[in-house]
């Protein structure tokens, strides 16, 4: 093997292991943090511990076990799970408008989750109440998402043959009415709106086991789909019309993996409640150091992701505690000022 070429498959390999590291650097940290204090060491070795083939004795008292294992273990993995969900969408979401703006709220996932959600929360029974055991509210965010998106990509396609440009424009329009019937089912009830809010800015406050078993299921699936269709997405970078010379069909294309983002990002949302800038803003910094190849970036972004998520709902918990921030807040304090670096950027290119 060449030396070039054994450079060329070192890249890859560093870069997944080293964002693998920070993703495990991070979930430590996290379940370390909160108002019950657990020792270092004992936290490491209670979480190698279940790994398999593993059997450590961590020397964790039974209270010690029942906070990591009940409160923070639940929390810091259905962070990680959504965290990966919504930069992986955004990363292919991105890939598929050829836009480095495109992320969930483009193609109407988010307004429609949020929508559904409000209509459950002040008419449907609120949070507590459930459907064939699974909570109310994730479903109903769930379905919402999915109709988001359809209606989008029905109107892109009856105005726009569904082509990209269309499909922004249709899923900007979908977003924009949907908010508006939102604001307004809010201003009919004014006494749910803090219960509405509280979901529409993202917690993980009821996160639990329960939660990470409803979403891993449709999480395995989203992700799957996309990673396959990574070296679709790098075709569909050279234009519709080389792609089809090389023999893709582009409509296929963009359809299975918008339909696998979407999928993946209703599940997100269905769990959390909507958390903005990270399909946005993780996609872009994984860019830097990965290159455009959706065959790294793709995987790259899942553990980034994870991680930054996870980062940041720990600053949410404990940075005003015991009071604690909608994890969207510190999502947006650190996106926005990326959102505009990538303004930036992207008016440099086309002037």
């Amino acid at each position: 093997m060449s030396e070039g070429v054994a450079r060329r498959l070192a890249r890859p390999t560093i870069a997944l292991l080293s964002a693998t590291a920070v993703l495990l650097l991070a979930v430590l940290v996290a379940s370390l943090g909160g108002a019950a204090g657990l020792p270092v060491a004992g936290t490491a070795e209670a979480l190698l511990d279940k790994l398999p083939f593993v059997d450590l004795d961590s020397g964790l008292t039974p209270v010690q076990h029942g906070v990591l294992d009940q409160i923070r273990l639940p929390r810091v993995v259905l962070a990680t799970l959504v965290g990966a969900l919504l930069a992986q969408a955004g990363a292919a979401y991105q890939g598929v408008f050829r836009n480095p703006l495109s992320d969930s709220g483009t193609i109407g996932a988010s307004a429609g989750a949020g929508m559904a959600a409000t209509l459950v929360i002040v008419f449907g029974g609120g949070p507590q109440h459930t459907v064939a055991g699974i909570g109310a509210v994730p479903l109903a965010a769930f379905v919402g998402g999915l109709a988001g998106v359809l209606a989008s990509y029905v109107l892109g396609t009856l105005v726009g043959r569904g082509g990209t440009a269309s499909l922004i424009l249709a899923g900007v329009a979908v977003s924009s009415f949907v908010g508006s019937v939102q604001a307004f089912v809010m201003q009919s009830s004014t006494a749910d709106v803090k219960q509405v809010y509280s979901w529409l800015f993202g917690s993980f406050t009821a996160a639990d086991w329960g939660l990470v078993r409803l979403a891993l299921p449709y999480a395995a699936i989203s992700v799957l789909i996309v990673t396959l269709h990574a070296r679709h997405l790098d075709v569909l970078a050279l234009g519709d019309d080389e792609a089809v010379t090389l023999g893709l069909n582009p409509v296929r294309t963009r359809l299975i993996v918008l339909a696998a983002a979407s999928l993946a990002t209703a599940t997100a949302v269905a769990v959390s409640g909507i958390i903005g800038f990270v399909g946005l803003v993780v996609p872009h910094v994984v860019r830097r150091v990965a290159g455009p190849g959706h065959r790294l970036l793709l995987p790259m972004s899942l553990l980034v992701g994870g991680a930054f998520l996870v980062l940041a709902d720990l600053l949410a918990r404990t940075a005003l505690a015991p009071a604690e921030l909608p994890i969207g807040v510190v999502t947006s304090f650190v996106g926005a000022p990326f959102f505009v670096l990538i303004l930036r950027a992207t008016r440099g290119r086309d002037s």
